[in-house]
């Protein structure tokens, strides 16, 4: 047997004591994953927590929704779906969803189904994202984003949001954030965490700098039904062409209580939709029948659930500004306009993960700490509100102890 030597192409002679984690990606070696594992790892010590820092609301899916996806397992709806955008029933239904929600056409071909709305994210990157590119994004953020767009080897440039009583977008700073590397600008809107929503105005502003560059708009609308000023909130699908270079993530999980479902979209131009079937063939062979059928019944049929979770958030973020706007040590910024989170900072303390733990420690309660979303929001404290409303007052009377 020819013995291996180390050549000029740089392969060792000897790797003998590597780890297996030498032989792996920089940018994975680098992943880490942003959660609150010490505080849970406490909350389980203390017991009787009451655990507001997910993203993630407590209605168990509905029985319309359950028994759709039910029905087509009963049918043998178990095989692989051929067209790997997904069901023609529910891109139909998208389609028919998106252009009523929207007020402008939005045609079958323009939605791509994805295994979570992650998912559709993590497609919308990897089709534009090449190494020594970057991605522009305002924080503060879900920590996911900065994540993903390391991953799939781009650099992540966050631009924060101005902080003055209110979260406000700096479009000028955020355009001199680009350069002739930046294939997109991602924004949040609403918000995760703070609840800013970008206005109409800046999204003409943001597609016409697009249009104008070449950069893509990434834009996540996950929370566009969870929106209190009106049915949905404002939308870039609202204002850009079939052929502007925009894509819109979103997901089942939020507004129709779907989240272990694991079923989002991605709205993209036609031209690229061939481009994102092929993706989708090679990332994960589509996204399951039977899934696919709840969520095209969630469309046609939840909109009185859209209602009753949005009705659910907006009243646990009345609540939590009514009680802890009494607080003199909490600093609130103005009430959302949408999303399912408060976010607030404690007066004087300049990094929150102290204050996370003690409010832990004193109150029973569980809240995420800000610097999982970026440095603008190191001081702030991130609380779902999405939960029973007793819960949350029972939460927020303990906190009013602690801390007033």
């Amino acid at each position: 047997m020819r013995k291996i030597q180390a050549s000029a192409t740089g392969y060792p002679a000897n790797a003998t004591g590597r780890s297996a984690v030498e032989g792996i990606r920089p940018q994975i070696q680098d992943l880490r994953t942003e959660n609150i594992a010490q505080l849970a790892v406490k909350a389980r010590e203390l017991g009787g927590v009451i655990p507001l820092w997910y993203g993630e609301g407590d209605v168990v899916t509905p029985a319309f929704i359950r028994e759709a996806a039910k029905a087509a397992l009963d049918a043998g709806n178990t095989f692989y779906i051929p067209n790997m955008r997904g069901m023609d029933a529910l891109n139909e239904t998208l389609s028919a969803y998106q252009t009523r929600i929207h007020g402008r056409p939005i045609g079958i071909d323009r939605s791509t189904v994805a295994p979570g709305g992650m998912q559709a994210l993590f497609l919308a990157l990897e089709m534009l994202v090449d190494l020594g590119t970057n991605v522009v994004y305002v924080e503060p953020q879900w920590p996911n984003i900065h994540n993903a767009i390391h991953m799939v080897g781009g650099e992540p440039r966050p631009v924060p949001l101005r902080f003055d009583g209110d979260w406000r977008l700096d479009l000028d700073a955020l355009f001199d954030r680009c350069d002739a590397r930046t294939r997109a600008i991602f924004l949040s809107t609403p918000s995760n965490p703070t609840g800013w929503t970008a206005s109409t105005e800046e999204m003409r502003v943001l597609l016409e700098f697009s249009r104008s560059t070449g950069i893509w708009i990434i834009s996540d609308e996950v929370y566009g039904r969870l929106y209190f000023d009106g049915d949905v909130a404002p939308s870039m699908l609202q204002i850009a062409d079939d052929d502007d270079r925009v894509l819109s993530v979103n997901s089942f999980s939020k507004a129709w209580a779907m989240t272990g479902w694991r079923i989002g979209w991605l709205t993209h131009p036609t031209g690229v939709a061939d481009h994102l079937a092929a993706m989708t063939q090679y990332a994960n062979s589509g996204t399951a029948g039977f899934v696919q059928a709840g969520a095209e019944v969630a469309l046609r049929q939840g909109e009185s659930l859209v209602a009753e979770i949005r009705g659910r958030a907006k009243t646990g973020l009345d609540l939590a500004y009514e009680r802890l706007g009494g607080i003199s040590s909490l600093e609130l910024p103005e009430k959302p306009r949408g999303g399912m989170y408060t976010f607030f900072r404690l007066r004087g303390e300049p990094d929150a993960q102290a204050a996370a733990a003690r409010i832990l420690e004193t109150s029973r309660v569980g809240l995420a700490p800000g610097h999982l979303f970026g440095d603008a929001s190191r001081a702030f404290l991130r609380m779902c509100v999405m939960r029973d409303a007793r819960e949350i007052e029972t939460a927020l009377d303990r906190m009013v102890n602690a801390l007033d």
